[in-house]
């Protein structure tokens, strides 16, 4: 059964064109991942399906009697209101439905007509999951770590946001989801639950995710949005990164063979053939065909984040008994550690143990209550935080790096101009132009990165890299940084990038004590799990290759 279709949808701005006919459907039971570079209009295309934005051609139709829900990317609530009023507001249709039953129930009105209607009630209360939907809600809030509902929503951190939203769009058991980013701002144990949740239950559902454990554990199709086109892919992620390089091969080779073939008919073109004859006129056609076959390329952004790395000394950072907190609250207590060179540090703990306060400990953003933090003179510092670059509403990229240096030296010691580094940032010269407030998310991340890392550090510490950025970028970013020579401090809820790019773990536990653990996050997880003898289920590796079922192809 369809539940969503798409018919010849397209959008594009002056300045940038996004898709053109796109034509696809959602079937029942289907859990899709949907896969963009940043810019590329997936955004856009989420919106539109979502009824948040219009189309500039094509049409969206939902199936009749099926309900939708969405989490947008930045979720936002309106101004002065509680999170119990924007519950009670919520899903009015089921509350509404949940009222009529109660009251016509305590009627105790036993007449056919209130008999039938109470049968019809119920019915509908059956088809919207009504039953136990209160029960549902708070299990979800009190899943996602919102127990305070008297709190101002609209007041709320982005991350706050997003985990109310989170509960209310899976508390009305829709019939479909659309899913913008849903593991932004959780903790890894709150990833794991809706990873376990979502893989599980039966819903039919489209998201975007950086998140490449999600997308193996959840998602049994791929659908890639890639210079204007759609391809779609049965299979999971790691399973569609195989086709898609068989595809472009396969491109690669086309394209090679047409400019063979155009040679040869090039030469019969330059003797001016006459098209004097349905046969030669059908040649010429060809021709012309062959040749924008054979001028084609497969248009894949490169992103080259070579930079130099100052020299770092012998001494780099000791922290000796730091203790921090704040009001009653202790969130580091008496810790003590020495950084080498090359040392890769993952932070790991539940939102709100002082993994950030840790962060600006360690680069002086904070002092501590007690103990000491010394830092060697070589050390450059490059703090990539989740708050994210700052910037003024009309001010475009290129002054905006300028501002920063007007050369750059990469690794190998070229220097760079504010303009050519851009453009290793894959923000082509027509764009550097742009004001920085017209970016997309995932771009203005991506210009931020560019930020930390011109000016050349050495201590790198990175606080949710990869919220955000596509996954080429995610790919990029960890190829750079599984060949930096510095030091490394990361706080990333996306797996997958700190089995890769962590052997070392500092574990907040919320109670101020610090735990050092040498390990990976995965190596760490099933310790744990093995030690407190849980029987909940987590990925260990990267997902193995699923190929589809002859049914599925």
């Amino acid at each position: 059964m369809i539940y969503l279709s798409v018919e010849k949808l397209s959008k594009n701005f002056p300045e940038q064109p996004l898709f053109t006919d796109l034509t696809f459907g959602i079937y029942k039971g289907e859990k899709i991942g949907l896969i963009a570079n940043n810019g590329s209009g997936k955004s856009s295309l989420i919106k539109i399906l979502a009824g948040l934005d219009e189309p500039d051609a094509g049409r969206v139709h939902l199936t009749e009697g099926l309900s939708l829900a969405v989490l947008e990317q930045e979720p936002e609530f309106p101004q002065g209101q509680l999170i119990r009023e924007i519950l009670e507001n919520a899903h009015r249709e089921i509350r509404e439905l949940i009222e009529a039953y109660h009251t016509l129930l305590n009627d105790h009105d036993s007449s056919p007509d209130a008999t039938a209607r109470l049968a019809e009630l119920s019915a509908k209360m059956e088809v919207h999951n009504a039953w136990d939907y209160d029960r549902d809600l708070q299990a979800f809030l009190t899943k996602f770590g919102i127990d305070d509902l008297d709190q101002i929503a609209s007041a709320l951190s982005g991350g706050q946001k997003k985990r109310v939203a989170l509960a209310l769009t899976l508390s009305a058991h829709p019939d479909l989801i659309i899913l913008d980013e849903p593991t932004n701002h959780l903790d890894i144990d709150m990833i794991e639950w809706l990873e376990n949740y979502l893989a599980a239950s039966n819903v039919t559902l489209l998201m975007v995710t950086h998140d490449r454990y999600f997308l193996d554990k959840v998602c049994n199709q791929i659908l890639e949005l890639h210079n204007g086109k759609l391809y779609r892919h049965q299979g999971n992620y790691a399973y569609f990164l195989e086709k898609k390089a068989e595809r472009e091969m396969i491109f690669d080779r086309e394209v090679e063979k047409a400019k063979g073939m155009l040679k040869n008919e090039l030469e019969w073109m330059r003797r001016t053939p006459q098209a004097r004859t349905t046969k030669a006129k059908s040649r010429i056609d060809a021709f012309y065909d062959l040749e924008e076959k054979a001028t084609n390329r497969n248009i894949n952004p490169t992103l080259n984040l070579s930079v130099k790395m100052n020299r770092i000394g012998g001494k780099i950072l000791e922290v000796k008994n730091v203790s921090k907190g704040f009001n009653d609250t202790t969130l580091i207590k008496n810790f003590t550690y020495t950084f080498r060179k090359g040392d890769r540090v993952g932070i790991v703990g539940p939102n709100g143990s002082g993994k950030s306060t840790f962060l600006n400990l360690l680069t002086g953003n904070l002092t501590p209550d007690s103990g000491q933090i010394n830092r060697g003179e070589t050390v450059v510092f490059g703090y990539y935080t989740q708050v994210g670059i700052s910037y003024r509403e009309d001010e475009r990229m290129i002054d905006f790096i300028k501002s920063i240096a007007e050369y750059i030296t990469l690794a190998n010691g070229v220097k760079l101009s504010a303009s050519q580094f851009l453009q290793h940032f894959m923000f082509p010269p027509e764009m550097q132009y742009k004001p920085i407030a017209k970016l997309s998310g995932g771009e203005k991340r991506r210009l931020y990165l560019m930020t930390v890392l011109i000016q050349n550090p050495n201590f790198l510490i990175l606080d949710e890299p990869t919220n955000d950025l596509d996954l080429l970028t995610s790919n990029k970013l960890e190829v750079f940084l599984d060949s930096f020579g510095g030091c490394l401090v990361l706080v990333s809820h996306d797996r997958y990038f700190m089995d890769k790019l962590v052997d070392h773990l500092f574990i907040f536990d919320g109670s101020g004590q610090i735990k050092d653990y040498n390990s990976t996050y995965t190596e760490y997880r099933l310790n744990q799990l093995n030690t407190t003898e849980t029987t909940k289920k987590v990925i260990t590796e990267p997902a193995k290759s699923t190929k589809p079922s002859n049914k599925e192809k």
